[in-house]
């Protein structure tokens, strides 16, 4: 069995991740160990990204609105459970519901059929005007959701309780870590799964060259849809844990903001690397809790970072950490 360097950097990065709780945990912790969910959460949407961006080569500024979607259906769901009162009542009564193992489910279809609209509408232009589409739709939800008075309009929804997990006790912070940590294991191993797939070398050709792929009988449009949709669920299940860590969703998780900084874990971890998104996300993470005692503006220090990756790293963190020495 070949191990490369990559595999041992990431494997490093996950065992770091997982170190970090433990030892919160026993040294009574909590603060640190939601510090930890919190990347692995983002971790997550940035995995999602990182399947269009990275390896279908889409670059969309829209990834806000699945990331909300799925906060959204949560609090939905789950504030109309506690409060006992129906989705819908006439002919048939549709209930909410605090069973993660159905919100999830919900959230991931509700952002997949967005995702087939969304997808199929903006996958007709390509360049920066896929990337103003994108935008453009999420913008619209986001502007739907403040005028949406039902669910708290700009001051957001709050659902006070955090919803529940078969056999484990979800208001313990590692307990939820590791719900949070598993299903990202569960989405790295289906990145790897669709890239090494017969279906992700198609959608790498179709990246780098689309008239060659469609030359041979494959549409390119198809495969940047369908990963499209696959990428938006992942990023759905994200926002649908992080409405569930803060029990409170809002528009700001529909921003473009949040499209920007879900881009920033992709490109400062590494950009088509199987574990970038979890390494940018750390990163961000620290950045932000460490830098941001110091000063407000510490995005200012952040974005130095970010450019000198982009301008002599490409491969991100992951890519630096990588390189055998001579390499260019």
């Amino acid at each position: 069995m070949n191990i490369t360097r990559e595999t041992v950097v990431n494997s490093a990065v996950l065992a770091l991740l997982v170190l970090v709780p433990v030892v919160a945990q026993l040294r009574g912790d909590p603060f640190t160990i939601t510090l930890a969910t919190k990347v692995a959460i983002f971790a997550l949407a940035g995995v999602g990204l990182n399947l269009a961006l990275g390896f279908g080569g889409l670059i969309s500024f829209g990834h806000a609105a699945f990331f909300g979607i799925g906060g959204y259906v949560t609090g939905i769901l789950a504030s109309h459970a506690a409060n006992y009162e129906p989705l819908f009542d006439g002919a048939f009564t549709v209930n909410g519901t605090q069973q993660m193992l159905l919100i999830w489910p919900i959230a991931i279809v509700v952002a997949g059929l967005f995702a087939v609209v969304i997808g199929a509408l903006s996958l007709r232009t390509s360049g920066v005007f896929f990337i103003m589409l994108t935008l453009a739709f999420s913008q619209m939800i986001y502007y739907f959701a403040v005028s949406w008075p039902s669910y708290g309009g700009e001051d957001g929804l709050s659902f006070y309780t955090r919803n529940q997990f078969p056999e484990l006790n979800m208001f313990d912070p590692l307990n939820y870590f590791w719900v949070c940590f598993t299903l990202l294991i569960l989405a790295v191993g289906l990145s790897a799964m669709i890239t090494r797939s017969r279906f992700g070398l198609a959608l790498g050709g179709a990246r780098q060259n689309p008239q060659r792929m469609a030359s041979i009988g494959i549409r390119p449009f198809w495969l940047s849809l369908t990963i499209f949709v696959i990428s938006a669920m992942m990023t759905a299940l994200a926002g649908s844990l992080y409405a569930d860590l803060n029990r409170f969703v809002s528009p700001a998780m529909l921003n473009w903001h949040m499209s920007g900084e879900i881009m920033v874990f992709v490109i400062l971890g590494g950009n088509r690397r199987l574990l970038g998104p979890v390494a940018g996300a750390g990163l961000y993470i620290l950045a932000e809790h460490l830098l941001g005692q110091f000063s407000d503006y510490w995005q200012f220090f952040l974005g130095l970072v970010l450019l000198a990756v982009v301008l002599f790293a490409p491969g991100g963190v992951i890519g630096i950490l990588t390189r055998r020495r001579g390499d260019v």
